[in-house]
């Protein structure tokens, strides 16, 4: 029995309705002082305070003291826990398995990423055949002490000698460009800065990349705009890199530029933001070629697959919600949708993505959540669906040039420990590449997908996982994990912190709310925008469902979001205080009224809509934004925010200004505490020994909060 296990090992664990004793005082924990201010705005007739507006300057030495005092609150009683160090033992203890990348073939080489357990950060490997000895490529861990900084392979130049590599001090967005010998392992003098949110597209000894103008105030809050691509040739200094695509009239839009294959066609994506994107393509094969437009607006989405045999081929939404794959005739009217060809067309199920490898077509479709992967020639004939290792997971790989003949690709589940195959076009069969020895069972547990209507009839999945032999008493330790937005899909992964928590009785809930993009982009759309609190009662619903199945009860239900999800946690607990236990918001977008003032905020305004536009988007942000909902008097759940001190993509402000409010406005005797992480990001790249107390902290929180329930 779960329940049962849940005694053992994690002390007495009451039911609901019962009372037990704190072990921890939490009436004597004495929160920093929060300054209120009188600041004010008016929007739209409306006056608005915003009493912690102080709280956005992240270099103000008050802020820096406060950071620093509510950091030493939370770990007082973090590291009071009773079960803190149990579970940070046997966290680590799962987590202390080799982890191994997809391997990647580059000339006549493989790379390949490693991770011994816990390492800070994975090495590259490189290695000359399958099965072959493999040295020591690249190693992040010795670029710094504390295993901070990251390293990754980017692109590689077309005849193998030479490769980019993307490196990230503090998990911040801002990136570093050099280059490597792949042959000598040495590093070049190229060095490019103030990169973000770009790859590296070589061509005729040089490389497409895209940057910013170096920020003039802080590099982690500052607005960042006029995204530019540029060439940079080997051997030369950044300050003569050509610029390729500036847009003086329009300082707010992404732009990345990458070369197929054949290096036929330089392909520019455009994009106002998280939703929607314009494609320009130019020939490079001719001297001064003009840009053409393949796809004009914003309202699509729609990305170029390859060159392939004259045509360009195209993944698009256009006049297909769940997306087909097209070919387009270079010599003609690229934009004329009516001269397009269907190679694979729309179906009932999402086409999420489409390799081109190995002489073949490999699409990725999501069917009811979980990857499923289909072969084709070039002409959408010759269908093979490839044999996974289960119907319930997540697949990622399949990648290479078109004349490759290795191909792998990974598979996880949620109780499936990523693994690595090598797949075989010829005979249509895997064959396991590489599996990960993790210190549980995974045949003691069960997944199962639920379906349960939202407060408008509409229906909504859920995966559940848990021990086998569940018994419904409705006083199960229940997590409930969510996103529901930017067309992003939740799908089947293993978590070996997850483990930890379904070791002890635990079941984890991870419902597909609408706003993601599990079905389409019709399922995007009804969760975005003035349709946002569609996403807040998905999840409400879910909640629902798990306390009326009796899976658990309000006592013993906890709820977290990160990022968008962030925002999802702290709506809901706005709106349905009483509605969970524990409430874990994580690198949240909080403040929905100033969110398109830092950095690349402005990036959501597609998605989220924006105060400064309408009256009808202030009114609408106004009502969830959490922030600005918190009522004083109330009782809020055992809450722990968490951020990170050089987060530069949602910046720390969000938290900050939320965890002083519901510090404020919380009445009962639950803590209210908010976790920064320093010198770290929005979660990227964050070093093992990092991720390993940040999870510990989490659950021994969860479960001491449900106890004294």
């Amino acid at each position: 029995m779960r329940f049962v296990l849940l005694l053992l090992l994690a002390g007495t664990l009451v039911s609901c309705g019962e009372t037990s004793s704190s072990v921890l005082n939490t009436t004597e924990i004495i929160y920093p002082l929060s300054r209120v201010t009188d600041q004010v705005d008016t929007l739209w007739g409306t006056e608005v305070p915003d009493p912690y507006r102080w709280l956005e300057d992240d270099r103000d030495p008050e802020v820096e003291q406060w950071v620093m005092d509510q950091n030493k609150t939370t770990r007082n009683y973090l590291d009071s826990l009773p079960l803190r160090n149990e579970i940070r033992a046997r966290y680590e203890t799962l987590f202390n398995y080799e982890k191994v990348g997809i391997p990647r073939k580059v000339g006549n080489q493989f790379f390949i990423t490693r991770n011994d357990g816990l390492q800070n950060q994975s090495i590259t490997y490189v290695f000359d055949s399958v099965g072959s000895e493999e040295r020591v490529f690249l190693d992040p861990n010795k670029l710094s002490e504390d295993g901070t900084v990251t390293a990754s392979l980017g692109g590689a130049s077309d005849d193998g000698k030479y490769i980019s590599v993307i490196q990230s001090s503090a998990g911040s967005d801002w990136q570093e460009i050099r280059v490597m010998d792949v042959e000598s392992g040495m590093e070049l003098n190229d060095i490019l800065k103030w990169v973000k949110f770009s790859g590296t597209s070589w061509v005729d000894g040089g490389f497409y990349y895209s940057r910013y103008p170096e920020p003039e105030g802080s590099a982690f809050s500052s607005e960042n705009t006029f995204h530019s691509v540029y060439f940079h040739k080997l051997g030369t200094l950044q300050a003569e890199d050509v610029l390729v695509f500036l847009d003086e009239d329009e300082p707010n839009r992404y732009h990345f530029a990458w070369a197929t294959e054949d290096n036929k066609y330089l392909v520019l994506n455009v994009s106002t933001g998280t939703d929607g994107n314009s494609l320009l393509i130019k020939d490079l094969t001719t001297d001064d070629a003009d840009w053409r437009v393949l796809v004009d607006g914003f309202s699509d989405h729609s990305n170029v697959v390859g060159s392939v045999n004259g045509k360009i081929l195209l993944l698009t939404d256009i006049d297909s919600p769940k997306y087909r794959l097209v070919a387009v005739d270079p010599n003609q009217d690229l934009a004329n949708t009516d001269l397009w060809t269907d190679v694979i067309p729309q179906s009932n199920h999402l086409l999420e993505s489409v390799q081109v490898s190995a002489g073949r077509l490999f699409a990725t479709f999501l069917r009811k959540a979980c990857h499923a992967v289909v072969s084709y020639d070039f002409t959408g004939g010759d269908s093979k669906e490839i044999l996974l290792p289960s119907q319930v997971g997540s697949v990622g790989g399949f990648s290479g040039k078109i004349n490759s003949t290795e191909i792998f690709y990974a598979f996880t589940s949620f109780t499936h420990p990523t693994s690595i195959y090598q797949y075989d076009p010829v005979v249509n069969e895997s064959v396991l590449f590489s599996a990960p020895d993790v210190n549980f069972n995974p045949s003691e547990y069960e997944t199962k997908q639920v379906e349960y209507s939202s407060k408008d009839g509409t229906s909504i999945p859920m995966f559940l996982v848990h021990k086998k032999g569940l018994v419904l008493n409705g006083s199960n330790p229940t997590l409930l994990y969510a996103y529901g937005g930017f067309n992003i899909s939740l799908t089947p992964s293993f978590s070996a912190s997850n483990v930890v928590f379904l070791e002890r009785g635990g079941v984890y809930a991870m419902p597909n709310l609408r706003g993601g993009g599990e079905f389409g982009e019709d399922w995007h759309k009804s969760g975005m925008l003035l349709d946002k609190q569609n996403v807040f009662d998905d999840f409400v619903a879910a909640a629902e469902y798990l306390i009326d199945k009796k899976y658990t009860c309000s006592d013993k239900l906890a709820i977290e979001g990160r990022s968008n999800g962030g925002l999802l946690v702290g709506a809901v607990m706005c709106q349905n205080p009483n509605l969970a236990a524990v409430a874990f918001p994580g690198v949240g977008v909080m403040d929905m009224l100033r969110y398109h003032k830092f950095t690349i905020g402005w990036g959501w305004i597609p998605e989220y809509g924006c105060v400064d536009s309408t009256e009808v988007d202030f009114k609408n942000l106004y009502s969830f934004s959490p922030v600005h909902n918190l009522v004083d008097g109330v009782n809020y759940p055992s809450t722990m925010v968490t951020t990170s001190d050089h987060d530069d993509r949602v910046v720390p402000a969000h938290s900050f200004k939320f965890a002083a409010r519901l510090q404020a406005a919380h009445q009962g005797a639950e803590p209210v505490l908010i976790r920064i992480e320093l010198n770290a990001g929005h979660g990227a790249g964050k070093p093992t020994s990092k991720i390993i107390d940040e999870q510990a902290d989490k659950w021994s929180f969860l479960f001491h909060e449900m106890k004294n329930r």
